[in-house]
């Protein structure tokens, strides 16, 4: 071969060498993202999708992640357990995500817990329950998993010290059937002793029932101060409807999944005057100028309602922060590792004052939420708006 034979073929082999590194290193970092975004929780589901489009969409066009963007597969679980197994699998095994967000409830996050920890990819998951990140024999190691939502348990305890600060001693319970409502349950009945609190009575209910009267009726004879319910979705609404309908003259809290206008536009007048625990999200305005999470929030706000107009379909309310301060912590501990996922999933328990819509975030081997009650409120409706509760 002749000397500029050989050097051309030099050149095109370097040429080719360096175009295929170009393009690995233009190859987008994948993310599953999956959601209630049909069925029951879609109200919940579909926004929280909307927001993780939103977040990933500013965090490529501020550079990526270390020049990478970030490529979201999306998943529709429908609120179905099985489907939501199905997806997983899908995300780890075929797609070879990076990481994964999602899902949208307590239930499909436990059914796809133990393949998330198998399958070794980290999750960071946007559900109300504690089991996902509890361990122990009954429910399971949680390396892997991780959750933006404050804990049950720390919502419990924010209400627990309003009322114990209102002098309202005696409650009674009422909590949906399902996961998160028995999650809330076991909560509410064991930290109530620590705050002086007596549980009267405790009735349960399906989360698709239509009247909870006969529930109400049987708590209102127990004679407590306050009547404490544990749901998400319409459930709640119609809670208080019954209340109202019944002449039932006690203050009503509801759980953290709750702060929403959709509550009250459901609920109607009846809601005038109900409580719960919520994210600062919900009462912006009013936080103090030194908190440091006002102008991230403001600054969500701003995108999502000035930017994207998701509002005008789904208005603000608690569940929106969860997709962006799961994937904001995602993305920050891939800037600072890479996407090898032990090392990905170490860096993200180690987040340290993360800065979010939720909370400031410090995550811990043994807590993988990293939220306590002082990234709580307590909001109560009054003419029809949400508004720190006095």
């Amino acid at each position: 071969m002749k000397p500029m034979n050989r050097l051309a073929v030099v050149a095109l082999a370097l040429m080719l060498v360096l175009a295929g590194g170009s393009t690995a290193a233009q190859e987008p970092i994948k993310i599953g993202a999956f959601f209630d975004l049909s069925g029951p929780a879609a109200f919940i589901g579909t926004p929280t999708k909307l927001v993780a489009d939103m977040v990933v969409d500013k965090i490529n066009k501020e550079g990526g992640v270390n020049g990478k963007t970030i490529e979201l597969i999306i998943g529709d679980t429908e609120g179905d357990p099985a489907k939501a197994v199905n997806i997983a699998k899908k995300f780890i095994y075929k797609d070879k995500v990076a990481a994964i967000i999602g899902p949208t409830r307590t239930g499909t996050g436990m059914a796809v817990k133990k393949i998330i920890q198998g399958g070794q990819v980290p999750a960071f998951m946007t559900v109300g329950g504690d089991p996902v990140i509890m361990g122990g024999e009954k429910l399971g190691p949680f390396d892997w998993i991780f959750k933006s939502p404050q804990r049950s348990s720390v919502a419990v305890k924010r209400l627990y010290m309003y009322l114990k600060e209102k002098r309202l001693t005696r409650i009674a319970l009422l909590t949906a059937s399902d996961g998160f409502g028995k999650d809330g349950v076991h909560w509410l009945t064991t930290l109530a002793p620590e705050f002086g609190l007596e549980v009267v009575s405790q009735e349960a209910f399906g989360p698709k029932d239509t009247d909870m009267t006969a529930q109400l009726t049987n708590a209102k004879n127990a004679k407590p101060q306050a009547l404490v319910v544990w749901t998400i979705g319409p459930a709640g609404s119609i809670v208080s409807k019954n209340k109202a309908q019944l002449g039932i003259d006690l203050p009503l809290f509801q759980c953290h999944g709750l702060p929403d206008p959709k509550y009250i536009e459901l609920a109607g007048k009846a809601s005038e005057g109900d409580r719960m625990p919520a994210t600062k999200l919900m009462v912006a305005d009013a936080l103090p100028d030194s908190d440091p999470q006002k102008p991230v929030i403001e600054e969500f706000i701003r995108l999502y309602t000035e930017v994207y107009g998701f509002h005008k379909q789904f208005p603000v309310n608690t569940h929106s922060g969860y997709a962006w301060d799961a994937i904001m912590i995602v993305a920050d501990a891939m800037k600072r590792v890479g996407t090898q996922p032990n090392d990905l999933r170490a860096a993200i328990e180690q987040t340290k004052g993360y800065v979010g819509i939720s909370g400031v975030f410090n995550l811990t081997q043994e807590d993988h939420n990293g939220l306590d009650v002082d990234s709580m409120v307590i909001v109560q409706v009054r003419e029809g708006k949400f508004v720190m509760a006095d």
